[in-house]
């Protein structure tokens, strides 16, 4: 007798984490729809630093980096969360979006390098998303 097998759904994986605020979360997914690399969250909330979390991401050119920043700003618009400040998104070498609670660094390759913004606060708690292909 044949064994017969049922047809099953694939498990759509979730990039939730229970660690961090919707509202991180959602910034997250975000940049790593916009295929952005080396996603990493520092919590800051015992480091006495001005926010809870920096999420930090890499992007290969600057239309890339503008691309992952447009599409935080807008998912984030659709938690009812603006940026209190936008910088650098003219030369796209690194875009800050601060959303008071959090801020999201987007770096090109070469600048995260250079200013090493991980390693700067390498005593806070570090989440390390890995890349989507």
């Amino acid at each position: 007798m044949a064994k017969t097998t049922s047809q099953r759904k694939p498990v759509k994986k979730t990039k939730t984490s229970p660690k961090v605020p919707n509202a991180v979360q959602a910034a997250i997914d975000a940049a790593q729809d916009r295929k952005a690399t080396g996603v990493v969250v520092l919590d800051l909330k015992k480091a006495g630093a001005f926010t809870d979390y920096f999420v930090i991401c890499s992007a290969s050119n600057p239309r890339q980096v503008q691309a992952i920043a447009d599409a935080v700003e807008e998912v984030l618009e659709g938690h009812k969360q603006r940026p209190s400040l936008v910088e650098g998104y003219a030369r796209a070498e690194w875009i800050l979006l601060d959303y008071f609670d959090f801020v999201v660094h987007i770096f090109s390759k070469h600048a995260r390098d250079f200013y090493g913004l991980d390693r700067l606060w390498g005593s806070a708690s570090r989440i390390e998303y890995p890349d989507i292909a």
